[in-house]
């Protein structure tokens, strides 16, 4: 039986032809730098919890403050966050702002890792 504290390779040895196949498909560290910034933002209880309410309907500021129990000027901060990081947009409307996702690529990202942290 393989114990788990002892899941790495015994030989140090590396399959050169594979590493250059991956190498060529990876994406550039500018793009997997916004991948990290946009999991960061994933990250955070209230930021998520704020993506997870905007996927259901559009909301403003006091709606998303009552819906996480936090204030109304943290939650602008961490929509602040999350528009600057393209994860929701916002539209006028009088004098009120409403929020949503800045496009269903969120809602689906969200929905894969609630599926799998369900089972």
């Amino acid at each position: 039986m393989i114990k788990d504290d002892n899941i790495v390779c015994e030989v140090n040895f590396f399959d050169e032809k594979k590493i250059k196949i991956v190498k060529k498909r990876l994406p550039e560290d500018n793009l997997i730098n916004n991948l990290a910034q946009t999991f960061k933002n994933l990250s955070d209880f209230t930021r998520l919890k704020i993506l997870i309410s905007l996927a259901e309907d559009e909301l403003c500021v006091c709606d998303l403050a009552a819906l996480t129990n936090v204030s109304v000027s943290a939650i602008s901060h961490q929509l602040r966050l999350l528009k600057n990081s393209r994860l929701v947009k916002y539209r006028k409307d009088g004098k009120m702002v409403y929020y949503s996702l800045d496009d269903q690529h969120i809602n689906k990202i969200v929905n894969e890792a609630t599926k799998h942290c369900k089972e």
